[in-house]
């Protein structure tokens, strides 16, 4: 009951200032006329040098478009542990509202130089060019059969979807395959097998999910609807991943008309031949009371781990009497392999009388979270507003940071305290993505500075040149400085491998250990670990060139418990 007084006394506020509604929209895509001319950004100040905390920043390019995304932020960092780390982003050199020349732009870290293989000093030239022709709203995915960035994204008039592949890793020399006609906002994933996988929009009604996937490269299936008997997002809410060691696949949504808004995933377990019934999931224990528990429709992003186990990440944002609110927004974990299967990752909050701004268009106080896996932990993404820093506009809105969470190795059973990567300063930190896989303890994460909080093509302040960051923590330690471990942990750097695996193990004390790999069959074939070694962290290497493809199962016995892992050798 007093949270419910909390929440009254919020909405009462809510009358007077507004700060505490959320608001939606989709971004107003306006058709550039005909040859229309580009009209760039006059200015292109130096990054904000705040902007820094922990980790280190590469600015990998650069966008005057500050709406990412309507929804959920899809996808737009991989890593290829063989080669490399590909990003893309929605770009654009335009001060116009039409944005003219908006195009998918791509980067790619090379592991073999240790460089950027597109960076100009003047940021905004950083990248290439995806598609030749006006585009956006896409993301990218990695082919680890070509070992080559694919990257999505809609054209044309009629609007419909489009794949972009390089021709080699990290050549930015892409080719291309067209999709139907009349659908839009298409996310992309792609599995351990070859299908192309994506979730769209049609463009008649903008509110009914779809379907579709790409193999050969050029054939596109009929698009089919995927929520019923479920409710359509209404919304382009929907967002989509695959495994990289089965055939499963999974597409999230919620229902943005819900009031409150509840949310959905279905899954196939055959590469998108077939699909099981659509399920909603359970709103999690976020408020209590007569208050109840809304999806935001930033909330969902699915995530198959290296074993193959089904997350999904999203926010809630508390309703009271009919009218949801942006606080406190609350960032949730659910795994259908955990018991419960909810568990919260943060609350994002503030005293509504200190709340001196709104956050804008699309966005609670914390949102659209973002899920990856390094060294044997789940790491969550997201942006979060701070209230006391304000863009003095016009309009005047709350600037955002950064921050991530890392699990305690327990599947996402619980988390630690989360991690702020950036600082206050005068740009705000936007639309922020994991890489889904990282090397090492090494976790990436790319995310827009918008140097002028509030979005342009809404009319929420001027056009300005902002950067494109890919933020790399190195987070050695700093996990078990922040839990004690309770038992052995067991991780894999990468998972499928082609020739050679790194596997990382934890150990909660000193004592004996064995570490060994089993084919499909049961039969041992290698032990890469027997004897005693001490608490903390080891990485071994395991040469498994001289193996079939196929998949095997690594154990870890150590303090009278076993833990196992699938590992899946690629041919």
């Amino acid at each position: 009951m007093k949270r419910l007084i909390c929440l009254v006394a919020v909405a009462a506020l809510c009358a007077l200032a507004g700060n505490l509604v959320p608001r939606t929209a989709l971004a107003p895509d306006y058709e550039p006329a005909p040859g229309e001319a580009v009209v760039r950004v006059s200015e292109n100040p130096p990054a904000d040098p705040a902007a820094l905390v922990i980790g280190t920043v590469d600015t990998v390019g650069g966008t005057t478009c500050d709406w990412q995304a309507n929804g959920p932020q899809l996808r737009q960092i991989v890593l290829d542990p063989e080669n490399g780390v590909h990003v893309t982003w929605m770009y654009s050199a335009s001060n116009q509202t039409t944005y003219p020349d908006r195009n998918m732009r791509y980067n790619f870290y090379d592991f073999s130089t240790g460089e950027w293989n597109w960076v100009d000093p003047d940021f905004m030239q950083s990248g290439v060019t995806v598609f030749t022709e006006r585009a956006g709203y896409g993301n990218v995915a990695l082919d680890r059969t070509a070992e080559v960035a694919v990257v999505g994204g809609h054209v044309g008039t009629p609007l419909s979807p489009i794949l972009g592949r390089d021709l080699a890793p990290g050549g930015g020399i892409f080719e291309y395959s067209n999709g139907p006609s009349a659908y839009l906002w298409p996310a992309l994933a792609i599995g351990d097998n070859l299908p192309y996988h994506l979730a769209l929009i049609d463009d008649a009604s903008r509110d009914q999910l779809f379907y579709s996937r790409v193999q050969p490269w050029t054939s596109w299936t009929t698009p089919v609807g995927v929520p019923s008997p479920q409710p359509n997002p209404n919304f382009p809410t929907q967002n989509i991943a695959a495994s990289r060691v089965s055939d499963k696949v999974c597409i999230s949504w919620v229902y943005s008309e819900g009031a409150p808004d509840p949310g959905f995933f279905r899954q196939s377990l055959d590469g998108g031949t077939s699909w099981q019934n659509p399920q909603e999931i359970p709103w999690p224990p976020a408020y209590g009371g007569d208050t109840l528990t809304s999806f935001h429709i930033s909330a969902f992003t699915p995530f198959y781990d290296s074993d193959d186990q089904l997350h999904i990440v999203g926010t809630t944002m508390p309703y009271v009497g009919g009218q949801g609110y942006i606080i406190p927004a609350q960032i949730w974990h659910w795994s259908p392999d955990n018991s419960p299967n909810w568990s919260r990752i943060t609350t994002a909050t503030c005293n509504p009388v200190n709340l001196r701004a709104p956050v804008g268009y699309n966005s609670v106080y914390a949102g659209r979270p973002g899920i990856g896996e390094a060294g044997g932990y789940l790491v969550v993404a997201w942006e979060q507003f701070d209230s006391s820093n304000v863009e003095p506009g016009p309009p005047e809105l709350l600037r955002a940071d950064i921050f991530v969470a890392f699990d305690n190795g327990d599947n996402g059973a619980t988390w630690q305290a989360p991690i702020k990567l950036t600082t206050r300063g005068t740009g705000s930190h936007r639309f922020p993505s994991v890489a889904d896989v990282n090397v090492g303890n090494v976790v990436r994460v790319n995310y827009i500075i918008d140097r002028q909080a509030g979005f342009h093509v809404q009319g929420e302040g001027p056009a300005t040149n902002n950067p494109v960051i890919v933020h790399t923590l190195d987070f050695t330690g700093m996990a078990e400085e922040r839990v004690a471990p309770v038992g052995p942990r067991l991780g894999l750097a990468a998972n499928p491998v082609r020739g050679r695996a790194r596997i990382e193990y934890h150990l909660a004390a000193d004592g004996p250990v064995e570490l060994c790999v089993f084919d499909g069959a049961g039969r041992r074939a290698a032990t890469l670990v027997s004897g005693r070694r001490g608490a903390g962290r080891h990485t071994v290497a395991w040469d498994a060139a001289d193996l079939r493809a196929g998949v095997y199962l690594v154990r870890l016995t150590a303090g009278g418990t076993s833990v196992v892992r699938k590992l899946v050798l690629a041919e």
